[in-house]
């Protein structure tokens, strides 16, 4: 018994590895290329993350200022912006600073921090898009009772749900990830502090830790594209029972955006956390890490403004306002 114990130990831990010099900081290595193809790239993503700024914080402002806008959906969705601009946000800066850095180096506390967040906020999105499908198929298929259901205080549940589900679901497996010996090399072949590269660089393995976060992560992946995808299979079922076409182009174009979105969020994340990477590229890991990392929070504004009258008029109106004031 002490023999298999010992051998268990022997074949997870190497402790050659473990004297060795512990890690301090990482070095994020980015996208590879000359100079010249590093400030492209930071100038490129530092339009991308002021668009995706401005874009959600309009939405946000035309939420809170047009009393159109104050039904469920669009609370919602104000809160849905709200969680992209802090999404996009726990990546794009230090992306920026890296490109721009010699040395590409991240703090061990800095690394772990970003991976908190990022994980964070990506489950709470998971969780929004849930609700927000939930909603979109209350409003269609039982239109009666939708106002006494979807009241204020239940939206404002579901959305604080969201967020406390997001952020209380990955300190105890990421703190247990950042107690691993990091002593051997500490670069990282991508552009943020992911599960992967982080374990790939651990001296020991923890298969238990590593099991109970993907198990985690993919409950809640496969959960919330389960409901996302039965609800909308209800309310394309309610959609086509409509007598008038006006009617049926109406409820599509209600929920096209929506599932735009899913589509390529859920896409991407299912590709990187779900189905095996070992046959991925590291640059095509980080072009669909960039899809729904950077890509989804910018094109959200786009999708849901362009597509939505009541939107594009409330949006106007915050426009025209800001004019006034800055005219005055």
């Amino acid at each position: 018994m002490l023999f298999s114990l010992l051998g268990y130990f022997l074949r997870y831990v190497d402790p050659m590895n473990l004297s060795t010099t512990h890690v301090t900081e990482f070095v994020l290595l980015g996208f590879p290329g000359s100079w010249k193809t590093q400030i492209f790239l930071f100038v490129l993503f530092l339009l991308f993350y002021v668009l995706t700024l401005l874009g959600n914080g309009a939405i946000i402002c035309a939420v809170r200022c047009d009393s159109r806008l104050h039904t469920p959906m669009y609370f919602l969705l104000g809160n849905f912006a709200f969680l992209e601009i802090w999404y996009v946000s726990s990546t794009v800066p230090n992306m920026l600073a890296n490109i721009l850095s010699k040395t590409k180096a991240i703090s061990f506390s800095g690394c772990f921090l970003q991976f908190y967040f990022f994980f964070s906020l990506g489950t709470t999105e998971c969780l929004f898009l849930a609700v927000m499908a939930y909603d979109r198929y209350l409003a269609i298929c039982r239109p009666l009772h939708y106002p006494v259901i979807m009241t204020r205080r239940l939206c404002c549940i579901l959305v604080s749900s969201c967020w406390l589900i997001g952020f209380l679901g990955y300190p105890i497996p990421i703190f247990s990830i950042s107690q691993l010996p990091f002593c051997g090399s500490n670069i990282i072949d991508h552009f943020l502090c992911d599960m992967d590269p982080l374990m790939a660089l651990s001296c020991a393995l923890a298969p238990i830790t590593e099991f109970i976060f993907y198990a985690q992560s993919s409950f809640v992946l496969f959960f919330t594209i389960s409901y996302i995808l039965r609800s909308y299979i209800l309310l394309l079922r309610a959609v086509f029972q409509v007598p008038s076409a006006a009617g049926r182009r109406k409820a599509f174009s209600t929920c096209g955006s929506h599932l735009v979105v899913v589509s390529l969020f859920y896409g991407t994340v299912m590709v990187m956390y779900v189905s095996p990477t070992y046959g991925i590229s590291t640059l095509m890991q980080k072009i669909l890490t960039l899809v729904y990392s950077v890509m989804t929070p910018l094109f959200n504004p786009l999708i849901y403004s362009l597509r939505n009258k009541d939107m594009k008029l409330a949006l106007r109106k915050v426009l025209l306002g800001m004019r006034i004031v800055k005219n005055i």
